[in-house]
């Protein structure tokens, strides 16, 4: 039951094996991790065009991906709100950050072109299917398969060299807080959603699981639940990157808290100039260990979910 779960941990564990100095081979890295999820985004828009049915299966991926975003959303606000009525952390004011996007379109401009990226994918699919058939889709599958154990690798490499020691993890007791109630009301919005989803418990376990980490959640359920409960959880996450970039700036000065702990896993990355930006500096460490742990758990929690299937 758990060979699945070992095999697909294993280029993650691997990954974060190799220590990595030179800058150079970094960025490399960095350039290889977009390019895989690119990929494999445009291979699972393949695999969507090859559902039977496609326009009422989009419909249905749709209104699924509604449905686990907002009783998802719902779960998280409640709790970070309960949350940041407890902590201390209060955001100040800070200048603008170089780099930081200077508009909220621009902030959403790489999720929306993954969404592209999706788009492209069936488009192709549609095209194509005529003069190749039903191997395309296997091909596709069976190609998004083995680029995923190279992501994996990859973003092992990735976690492995951040820079983030474990004791100043750990150290970080408010991060960590933000984290473990962000993961634990996300997961009882999975529990909440399943029979509504006509999903087992742990399927909705597994599809709450990404933490806004939309690239790698649509990835490891497509593989195990198909391409389109893969399309419902890389949506579910994606919005809620795309809400967090408007709600941070309205709540952070109110509720710091739960402005850093919506955005997810990408407390640590793509919302992190907004935080900063909004809120100052002293955001920053708390948000970096807050997303950098729900990275760390969301791989192995979808994976360890969906291996009790069956």
């Amino acid at each position: 039951m758990l060979s699945g779960l070992l095999i697909v941990l294993l280029p993650l564990v691997l990954g974060y094996l190799v220590r990595i100095r030179s800058p150079y081979l970094l960025n490399l890295i960095n350039r290889a991790v977009s390019g895989s999820v690119y990929a494999i985004l445009l291979l699972m828009g393949v695999s969507l065009a090859g559902l039977e049915n496609l326009a009422s299966q989009l419909s249905r991926l749709g209104g699924n991906a509604l449905l686990l975003f907002s009783i998802t959303t719902a779960c998280n606000l409640v709790a970070l709100w309960w949350l940041s009525r407890r902590v201390a952390l209060k955001a100040g004011s800070s200048p603008v950050v170089k780099g930081a996007p200077t508009s909220k379109l621009a902030a959403m401009a790489g999720s929306l072109l993954l969404v592209a990226m999706v788009a492209a994918g069936v488009v192709l699919g549609l095209l194509f299917s005529s003069w190749i058939g039903a191997p395309l889709f296997a091909t596709a599958e069976q190609l998004a398969e083995w680029v995923l154990y190279l992501l994996l690798v990859l973003i092992g490499c990735q976690l492995r060299n951040s820079g983030m020691p474990l004791k100043q993890i750990l150290l970080n007791r408010l991060g960590l807080a933000i984290a473990l109630t962000l993961a634990a009301s996300s997961l009882l919005a999975g529990l909440v959603a399943a029979p509504l989803l006509s999903l087992s418990w742990n399927e909705g376990l597994a599809m709450a699981s990404g933490f806004g980490w939309y690239s790698l959640s649509a990835i490891l359920i497509g593989d195990q639940l198909g391409p389109l409960m893969g399309g419902v959880a890389f949506f579910n996450d994606l919005t809620r990157e795309l809400l967090a970039f408007v709600l941070i700036p309205l709540v952070i000065h109110r509720h710091t808290a739960l402005a850093i702990g919506y955005g997810g896993a990408t407390s640590m990355d793509f919302t992190l100039p907004v935080i900063q930006q909004h809120g100052g500096v002293a955001c920053v460490p708390v948000a970096v260990v807050s997303g950098f742990i729900l990275s760390l758990l969301s791989p192995p929690l979808i994976l360890f979910f969906l291996s009790l299937s069956g």
